[in-house]
């Protein structure tokens, strides 16, 4: 099984980076399942409803989100009808939306999950990912042997911790969220991939996707502002991971896909960033 990680799209700018540089990326990898990390999509932050339908059409099998899930509204009034968007699973059970979920691949099952972190986040608040994941784990291995968990988190030590909790229990676990790749790709001893942070879709000359100069700004006033993403030297960033059919990672590897700038100006319209129809119902998706 052979499996590619989009690290977190940012913007205009990753969503631009996604639909250039698929193509290579596919002729490079030819992958049998896409995950992409689209917490960051819509305006440097959160996932809105067209935006999910087009990545959709891009390609994705899965969208997985992170501390910004809810944060259109669109999409949060409709997560129960797109079961390619995970949000995180270790929420309140009364969250909408699903948080992990089996997916079909040719002939193959493919479980995803998404755990937030619990260190650093301010508007949303998991609950403890430790203690969810025996549990979790072992009802999608019952499933399937491939398992991939995007553990969206902002400490490092809280990621690795969660790395040898999750060892020989899943296939992998992708750490998400900082938006600045990491040299830590490995493989543990009992099978399972695993790296600190895959990176960032969308602006390499910004600071996590956005535009430096607003960035500047907040250090300098206090006033927070993410609503200014960056565009010059967009990348596809991420990982690309080979498995057994046991479930266990036969190989991970980082890459990065420089592509050109921007055309200006960039409309959503002109780079399908957002007025397409919503892909909506259970395709490929299991109950």
């Amino acid at each position: 099984m052979k499996i590619l990680y989009a690290a977190e799209l940012v913007g205009k700018a990753g969503v631009y980076a996604v639909k250039k540089g698929l193509p290579a990326l596919k002729k490079r990898y030819n992958w049998d399942f896409l995950i992409i990390n689209a917490n960051g999509a819509t305006g440097g932050s959160g996932l809105g409803r067209n935006h999910a339908g087009y990545l959709r059409k891009l390609g994705a099998n899965v969208l997985t989100t992170g501390e910004c899930c809810f944060y259109k509204k669109d999409l949060t009034e409709n997560l129960e009808k797109i079961p390619y968007v995970l949000r995180p699973e270790n929420l309140n059970a009364g969250a909408p939306g699903f948080g992990s979920r089996i997916y079909k691949a040719g002939d193959e099952k493919v479980a995803v999950a998404v755990l937030l972190g619990q260190s650093g986040f301010n508007r949303l608040h998991g609950n403890n990912p430790y203690a969810l994941l025996p549990s979790l784990l072992e009802r999608l291995r019952q499933e399937t042997p491939y398992i991939i968990v995007d553990f969206h988190a902002r400490a490092t030590a809280e990621k690795q911790t969660l790395f040898f909790t999750a060892d020989g229990r899943c296939s992998a676990v992708i750490g998400s969220h900082t938006r600045v790749q990491t040299a830590d790709e490995a493989i543990l001893p009992g099978g399972t991939a695993v790296i600190t942070d895959a990176g960032r879709t969308g602006s390499v000359q910004s600071v996590g996707g956005c535009d430096p100069r607003s960035r500047i700004q907040e250090y300098l006033t206090g006033i927070p502002d993410w609503t200014r993403d960056a565009g010059a030297k967009p990348e596809v960033q991420g990982v690309f991971i080979e498995l057994d059919r046991n479930g266990k990672a036969r190989s991970i590897e980082r890459f990065r896909e420089a592509l050109p700038d921007m055309p200006l100006p960039e409309t959503p319209a002109a780079a399908g960033t957002g007025d397409e129809a919503p892909v909506d119902g259970e395709a490929e998706a299991l109950p």
